[in-house]
């Protein structure tokens, strides 16, 4: 805090505290908040309101100010005759933008119909000691808006509206799952095994217990637990932590809603969730039309259901249905000039294989809301096999403007065959998959007590904002997101 423009500021607050002003005051009270302020009638009095100082407009007798929060801001009139000299002379003085101000005062509508506060008496509130980023350019520099943020939240309204939005958006979750009489719980973050996805963990370790642990991919298997103990319908907003590659559509630390209901099958998550997307579009956004990517998309609209052979049939001209051996797969994309890029792709399963084929030639065309249902049983360990065709999933995703939004299974019940599944991936992940799942006795042991059956689901709060709000990266759909350190 070496600058010139920090070293005025600092003589500024130490000539207020000389003077007896209480530079950092306890509370100031308040009747309207900012936005409230803004659409109240003229000749309104013994108007109560505070904010930061975000512009100051200096007349010879008289100054506009802009003060402004998070959801907000007003116009302020500050007149010499008004408040008197001294009064006027202080401010000009001793207040910078960036600097908060209580005000009491009288509502009026200047000329160009601008509702404005009359400043009756104000009070000094709290001094930046760092001039703010120039108002017209904001904060261009995009390495600085993630790792400041709350100068990103000051001077772009974009980000203002977007992280609105994400508060508004998981009211409306919450709201939408406890009006359907689903119970908000919490699972451990510390887990001893990475169980519920297909995911590399962040390892930790607890030094009381001399013991490894893992930050939870997933609540899934502690909230399966929990329907063993007797609850039917379960929900969490539970913080997941993934181990992956840097990408603009995944982070590594996110907000997962996920919940089950107890004698429900997939098809009445399906329902369940479309009614979820139609209700939390109209509590974000007043409406079920958004554009996404130039198109207008009506989510009241019928949805696609397309099963994943015949969309990586559609897309890339292979069955997968012929080749239950990766091997062969593999030999067939390289015939059919396709190339997927990963660090180890030899070390693949069939199931992740195949993800990754389907996530380079299907997923980004899939732009209008559509249902994938029909998933190769070997990318889905925790899933329930179909009746018909064992070697698929009774599993729907829904997919967005090329991004997975939602992930839902009707569940593996069956012990037997669910250790059998979990064996199969503990011996992909000593071969090398790092992002096969982990035997996990601990809930096979929960499954031998009996399950009834059960449908889950799991969707990102970022990705589902992400998509909605047609954001480039999902770093904008967090209000911290993680950087390196400098």
């Amino acid at each position: 805090m070496s600058n010139e423009q920090t070293t005025l500021r600092i003589e500024k607050l130490e000539s207020l505290r000389s003077q007896g002003v209480p530079v950092y005051p306890e509370r100031f009270t308040r009747n309207y908040e900012l936005y409230e302020a803004s659409s109240l009638e003229d000749g309104t009095s013994g108007v109560l309101v505070a904010g930061r100082i975000m512009g100051i407009r200096q007349f010879n007798k008289f100054s506009f100010i802009t003060i402004s929060d998070i959801q907000g801001n007003l116009q302020l009139l500050l007149k010499k005759e008004e408040v008197g000299e001294q009064a006027y002379n202080d401010f000009i003085h001793f207040f910078d933008i960036g600097d908060f101000i209580g005000v009491e005062g009288n509502m009026y509508s200047t000329k160009t119909n601008e509702k404005t506060l009359r400043i009756e008496n104000y009070v000094f509130l709290g001094k930046a000691l760092h001039t703010l980023p120039d108002k017209w350019h904001g904060l261009s520099n995009i390495d600085t808006r993630y790792r400041q943020r709350y100068l990103d939240l000051m001077m772009t309204k974009e980000t203002q509206n977007r992280m609105l939005m994400r508060v508004k958006l998981v009211r409306a979750v919450r709201r939408f799952l406890e009006e359907k009489n689903f119970l908000e719980v919490e699972t451990p973050v510390l887990q001893h095994t990475s169980s519920g996805a297909l995911a590399r963990p962040f390892r930790t370790y607890h030094n009381s217990l001399d013991t490894e642990l893992n930050l939870r991919i997933a609540p899934e298997t502690y909230l399966k637990r929990l329907i063993v103990g007797g609850f039917t319908k379960i929900f969490e907003f539970a913080k997941c932590f993934r181990n992956e590659g840097v990408s603009p559509q995944h982070l590594q630390e996110f907000t997962m809603v996920e919940g089950y209901a107890a004698y429900w099958n997939y098809e009445d998550t399906m329902a369940l969730m479309r009614e979820m997307i139609l209700y939390v579009l109209k509590q974000t956004f007043n409406t079920t039309v958004i554009k996404i990517q130039g198109q207008t998309i009506d989510f009241s609209l019928e949805w696609n259901v397309v099963s994943f052979r015949d969309l990586i049939l559609k897309d890339t001209g292979i069955d997968i249905d012929l080749y239950s051996n990766v091997n062969d797969l593999y030999r067939e994309t390289k015939r059919k000039d396709i190339y997927l890029e990963h660090e180890n792709i030899e070390t693949l399963g069939r199931g992740n294989f195949i993800d990754l084929l389907y996530k380079k030639m299907c997923r980004p065309q899939l732009i209008k809301p559509t249902f994938l249902i029909k998933h190769p049983i070997d990318l889905s360990p925790l899933a329930r096999a179909n009746n018909d065709s064992p070697e698929i999933s009774d599993r729907f995703q829904l997919v967005v403007n090329g991004a997975e939004i939602i992930n839902a299974y009707s569940e593996l019940v069956d012990p037997v065959e669910q250790r059998k599944r979990l064996e199969t991936q503990a011996t992909l992940k000593s071969g090398g998959d790092l992002e096969a799942m982990e035997m996990d006795e601990d809930y096979l042991l929960a499954m031998e007590y009996g399950m009834p059956p059960i449908s889950g689901w799991g969707f990102g709060i970022e990705r589902l904002l992400m998509v909605l709000t047609d954001s480039e990266t999902i770093k904008d759909c967090i209000l911290f997101p993680l950087t390196k350190k400098i």
